[in-house]
């Protein structure tokens, strides 16, 4: 839905190709920055992945972009409307699936959904055809008389997708969706969000999966210590790295990493070990990114946050 010509915080937003953006977000909780000076811009039907650490700030960020946090400082906008001034209209045109299912699960999927379905302020006689439609889509109308407390964790996750679908937004944030999933579940969910984007829905992606984010998003960016130290496609992140990468024990039997971008040059490097099995020689990942960028070990100042 386009926003309505006459609005203030509109005329502001109007013709922007960027679904969010948002420059130099700062965020403090007493005397600890967890948010610092951070950048988000995400195109209009794109899938984009938010990754990081457990501290790094990517929820913090989400609640900011969502309006349920204010920054301390920094500008945002989401669907062309303004942060704070424009909440009301933003919150029409998002969607929001948090870590933790917010579902009432002692009443059905059917329920949950309607009663979703209300309290977006979707018009009374759309409410039941619109739950069923997404329902279909989702594959959640075998499921719909069963109470919430019955189902599995990909269920439970699928049906709180179908609440924040209730009032079609056009951004929908979803923050680690397929945490603590099997397999299976996951798989399911990741062809959901294909099918949703292909729809024409901007999806807005944390998770602590990589090769979830190398397989569903078409740019990442990648959060540590509150800052923002990478932008760009997976490919892109990856080549920046090095095209290929070299695994080999080091001094007391640890892991090692070397990266290349020409291919010669890392089978050179390779040969230099001989016969030594252990050596192995492969393409770049973006778990390699992530790692080259966040660091390999668990720092004193995550530790410090956990215990908090």
């Amino acid at each position: 839905m386009s926003p309505p010509e006459d609005s203030a915080t509109a005329s502001a937003g109007e013709g922007r190709a960027d679904a969010i953006c948002a420059e130099g977000i700062v965020v403090r909780f007493g005397d600890k920055t967890a948010v610092d000076h951070v950048d988000v811009n995400v195109r209009r039907g794109e899938i984009y992945g938010f990754l990081g650490p457990n501290g790094a700030g990517k929820t913090t960020t989400i609640r900011v972009l969502t309006t349920l946090l204010r920054p301390a400082s920094g500008s945002v906008s989401v669907g062309g409307f303004e942060v704070p001034a424009g909440n009301k209209e933003i919150r029409k045109r998002i969607g929001f699936v948090q870590q933790m299912i917010s579902l009432d699960k002692d009443i059905s999927v059917k329920e949950n959904i309607i009663c979703h379905g209300y309290l977006q302020k979707v018009p009374r006689g759309d409410i039941r055809k619109r739950m069923e439609s997404i329902s279909a889509v989702l594959g959640l109308t075998p499921f719909l008389d069963y109470e919430v407390v019955k189902l599995s964790g990909g269920w439970k996750r699928k049906t709180a997708i179908a609440c924040a679908l209730m009032h079609d937004p056009e951004i929908l944030f979803l923050d680690e969706p397929t945490a603590g999933l099997d397999t299976q579940s996951r798989h399911m969910l990741w062809d959901m969000i294909r099918q949703l984007n292909s729809a024409g829905t901007t999806i807005f992606l944390t998770t602590h999966y990589i090769e979830e984010a190398e397989n569903l998003c078409d740019r990442v960016a990648i959060l540590n210590n509150g800052k923002r130290v990478a932008l760009g496609s997976p490919r892109e992140l990856c080549d920046s790295v090095g095209r290929f990468a070299v695994e080999y024990d080091g001094e007391g039997c640890i892991r090692r990493y070397r990266y290349f971008s020409d291919w010669d040059e890392a089978k050179g490097f390779v040969a230099g070990f001989g016969d030594d099995g252990s050596v192995l020689l492969r393409k770049t990942t973006l778990e390699d990114v992530f790692l080259e960028m966040t660091g390999r070990e668990v720092t004193a100042d995550f530790v410090k946050v956990v215990r908090i």
